[in-house]
């Protein structure tokens, strides 16, 4: 068994073929997700798994250097959006880089999740709870 945080088999294997640049996108539950692009639907219930806790797990597997998110969300969902940014200068501070962080509007949003290699559905049920991550590298 893994002795790393991340168990789900899917995000695992995901998270270890994606290459620099590449892009993932977690979402809540009712984010619309492109037929064409990988759905790894971790919802159980309402906020069963909830945004947060998996954007941490994905954190500890993974090294981002792009963030991108909809304004919709600090503008709407400011609290849960404010745990994100929290989420995200903690991360910084441990790999010791910068993320570009990037606002679009939530149909721009909505359309650069096509470009995705996968989309990981969570439970969330806070509206605009959404972000994309951009792969980076360790060195």
């Amino acid at each position: 068994m893994k002795k790393t945080t991340l168990l789900n088999s899917d995000i695992s294997y995901l998270l270890a073929t994606l290459g620099h640049t590449d892009e993932i996108t977690i979402c809540d539950a009712g984010l619309p997700i492109p037929d064409a692009v990988s759905r790894i639907d971790l919802a159980l219930t309402h906020g069963v798994p909830s945004f947060i806790d998996t954007v941490r797990v994905i954190l500890t597997e993974s090294q981002i250097e792009g963030v991108v998110m909809a304004q919709e969300f600090a503008d709407v969902s400011p609290e849960l959006h404010q745990a994100l940014m929290a989420e995200l200068e903690a991360e910084q501070a441990r790999c010791n880089k910068t993320f570009r962080i990037q606002y679009v509007s939530h149909e721009q949003f909505k359309l650069r999740t096509h470009e995705s290699k996968a989309v990981i559905r969570t439970g969330e049920c806070t509206p605009y709870a959404n972000v994309i991550f951009q792969a980076g590298v360790v060195f």
